[in-house]
């Protein structure tokens, strides 16, 4: 291994120190230390890092709605909860805003679109008549998107391109109807919507999760024999490139749910997850409150030989996690899966869960300060 010289070594250390000063203290006292210090904090690079280190606290983000009102709140993330599952934590949420417009809602996701990336919120409403709205949830701050004439059943995903540094919307429609499905880049001098064609025919079977600039969810496909009746669906993980505007696919064995882990692509599922809003679905569903059943955590390692890493982990001691309660609202940046209860009601606690696969600890936290009146409640994580 090759030395470094003493000047290499202060430069490595120089942007260290000064991003892990108190963000009340001002780097700036420091440019008097030396020029390579002066040189150092006038940098774009290390203005973003210490903007980062210092400022940008992740944060749960909760969307809630009643009555198509909706409200913005939020609390600092926990980081490494501690480890006894049966205990449990009590936050407060900070109110941040209630936002201007009403948004028509449906807890169907085929009827009601919504999306997160990088601090900002998009909605679509469930309503045709609903105007297209991307929101700062922080200030209430919104814009009105370029109208688009749109099925009942479409589905839309809101995502963020890192390279261009640019927001765009995806709109997937309903298989039965044609296949010209639309993108819209924001902040675009004339926002147009554009067609753009997808060569498998699939429905939408889950939420989309962007990973280094690949945005991924899951479709259903399927058979039909000579009467156009269905036989049976297979699922397929759907990969768009956001900059080339691509689509590319990859099998998958069952119904489940994807996440970002570590800037990998993740799976999970209970071993007896159905997807309800499939075409094929009958409601024989039901799990047993005392039931054992397994969590199932996979990570593609490598997506050209599909090579995946399986785990499985069983908790015993939380019912009511277990009961399905909960729907996953993401990965935070240290690892930690985040599960979150969709409704609220005052007569109950609202829980948060904090999964941590490496040490396989469930951590339950109990959210207080949503207010008097049962509500819809969609969680995001990693918010800053």
């Amino acid at each position: 291994m090759g030395s470094s010289s003493p000047i290499s070594i202060i430069e490595d250390l120089i942007p260290a120190i000064l991003s892990r000063l108190p963000s009340k203290m001002s780097a700036a006292r420091f440019r008097c230390v030396s020029k390579l210090w002066a040189s150092m904090l006038a940098s774009p690079y290390f203005k973003e890092l210490f903007r980062t280190n210092s400022l940008a606290k992740p944060r749960l983000l909760f969307a809630i709605v009643k009555k198509d009102k909706w409200r913005f709140f939020s609390l600092p993330q926990l980081h490494n909860p501690c480890e006894k599952s049966s205990s449990t934590l009590v936050a407060a949420a900070d109110f941040h805003v209630k936002f201007p417009r009403k948004i028509h809602h449906n807890s169907n996701r085929l009827y009601f679109a919504h999306g997160y990336a990088s601090g900002l919120i998009y909605f679509s409403g469930a309503s045709s008549d609903d105007k297209l709205v991307l929101c700062n949830p922080n200030t209430g701050g919104y814009a009105v998107l370029p109208s688009l004439k749109r099925y009942r059943k479409t589905y839309s995903f809101f995502m963020f391109e890192p390279i261009d540094k640019q927001f765009k919307i995806l709109f997937m429609v309903y298989s039965c109807c044609d296949r010209n499905h639309k993108i819209l880049t924001i902040g675009t001098g004339d926002m147009k919507w554009r067609t753009i064609k997808c060569a498998l025919q699939h429905e939408i079977a889950s939420e989309g999760i962007c990973i280094n600039g690949v945005f991924f969810y899951l479709g259903e496909t399927f058979s039909r024999n000579n009467d156009d009746h269905v036989l049976k669906s297979d699922y397929v993980i759907v990969c768009f490139d956001i900059r080339s505007e691509k689509f590319t696919f990859f099998d998958t064995e069952r119904f489940c749910r994807l996440i970002n882990y570590k800037g990998k692509l993740a799976v999970i599922y209970f071993e007896d997850d159905v997807n309800t809003l499939s075409f094929l679905y009958r409601k024989r569903y039901h799990v047993e409150a005392d039931a054992i059943n397994k969590l199932h955590v996979w990570v593609l390692e490598d997506v050209e030989t599909q090579e995946w890493s399986k785990y499985a982990y069983t908790w015993t001691d939380d019912k009511f996690f277990r009961r399905r309660h909960v729907k996953v609202a993401g990965v935070t940046a240290w690892g930690e899966i985040v599960f979150s209860m969709d409704k609220y009601t005052p007569k109950e606690p609202f829980y948060v869960f904090y999964f941590n696969p490496e040490r396989n600890t469930l951590q339950r936290v109990e959210i207080q300060g949503f207010g008097e009146a049962c509500c819809s409640v969609y969680t995001f994580v990693d918010h800053v």
